[in-house]
């Protein structure tokens, strides 16, 4: 749906060039929730922003649905535009004007449809976001979620094909950042949109998204399938945002292995393996005791999984590992 070739940005900044997002190139496939997740200051929102042109690349060429959208003219962005809905962090409602008003304003700036028709639209997004009853208040009177459900219908008004969130539910708190998600997954499923997200928090990109890129000033420094890269993270900010997610102190974790004797390894199931006994089964076939140092066991999307942190004494270590691989256990030797 959505492919950047070799893009560039860079904004003036007195006498120089400030560059915010190196040559870029990546794919987004179509149905697909595709996370953008970096610090303040990576280039994720400049990167967002050039999906629809609101930014334009100094150089580069980007392609929706196989069309070169930086070739486009006036006339032409705004007809594209129209196939890609917005979410802002902050809502960005209008708050002189009630939630049926706001999200039937894309709408009757178009110009192209008769009034009964719009409200009969609003009225079907209402009722998809869970506002129905709400139509007539004015921001002022929702909550954070709600005012967010009223973003989201807004973004949905002109059928879009594709859904840019940004940072959609930093402004949350965690109970309705979760109602939020799940939304926008129904969403993704029941129209099949294609969702780009940008976020500072890995839990977001685990629970919604299928694939996941990360930056570091202004480079996608590691991308991939979310389990691939959540689960064995390569570049030292990936793993960072990872143990910002699980609340683990990295240093601490191999201060504490000093002090454990044998090997350690790292255990990683996925999908129906997460709930098996499979290390009794394999320390009695194989004589090995074992440690448990750290562990979970969560979903990523709607796939279990889970990832042990063991350590292995005694027994026979190499048939134990092999029968790990066997059931499927991703193995990897820690020490």
């Amino acid at each position: 749906m959505i492919e950047f070739f070799e893009v560039h940005k860079a904004y003036p900044v007195g006498q120089k060039q400030v560059t915010a997002l190196h040559p870029t190139s990546f794919k987004i496939p179509t149905g697909q929730i595709y996370g953008l997740i970096g610090h303040s200051g990576a280039g994720k929102s400049t990167l967002l922003r050039l999906i629809n042109r609101l930014e334009e690349p100094s150089s580069g060429r980007i392609e929706v649905d196989g069309e070169d959208i930086t070739l486009l003219d006036a006339n032409g962005l705004r007809g594209f535009r129209r196939q890609v809905g917005m979410i802002f962090q902050h809502f960005n409602l209008l708050s002189s004007k009630t939630v049926a008003e706001n999200v039937a304003l894309p709408l009757q700036l178009a110009g192209e449809l008769s009034r009964k028709v719009i409200q009969n639209k609003v009225a079907a997004l209402l009722q998809r976001v869970g506002l129905q009853d709400h139509a007539n208040k004015y921001p002022a009177q929702l909550s954070g979620g709600q005012k967010q459900r009223v973003g989201i219908a807004r973004a949905l008004s002109t059928d879009p094909k594709i859904l840019l969130c940004d940072e959609a539910t930093s402004a949350l708190d965690p109970q309705t950042t979760g109602q939020v998600l799940q939304l926008l997954a129904e969403i993704n499923k029941e129209l099949g949109l294609t969702l780009v997200l940008i976020t500072h928090e890995m839990d977001v990109i685990r629970r919604i998204c299928d694939q996941v890129a990360v930056l570091d000033a202004g480079v996608i420094v590691e991308q991939g399938r979310v389990a691939d890269v959540f689960l064995h993270p390569q570049h030292p900010t990936t793993r960072r945002f990872v143990y910002e997610a699980e609340q683990v102190d990295e240093n601490q974790l191999h201060q504490d292995f000093d002090q454990v004797q044998g090997r350690i390894l790292r255990l990683t199931f996925q999908g129906q393996s997460t709930y098996e006994p499979l290390l009794g089964r394999v320390a009695r076939e194989t004589g090995v005791d074992f440690t448990l140092l750290a562990g979970r066991i969560d979903r990523i999307r709607d796939v279990p999984y889970g990832q042990l942190t063991v350590a292995f004494n005694g027994g026979e270590l190499e048939q134990a590992m092999q029968l790990l691989q066997q059931a499927d256990v991703h193995v990897e030797a820690l020490r």
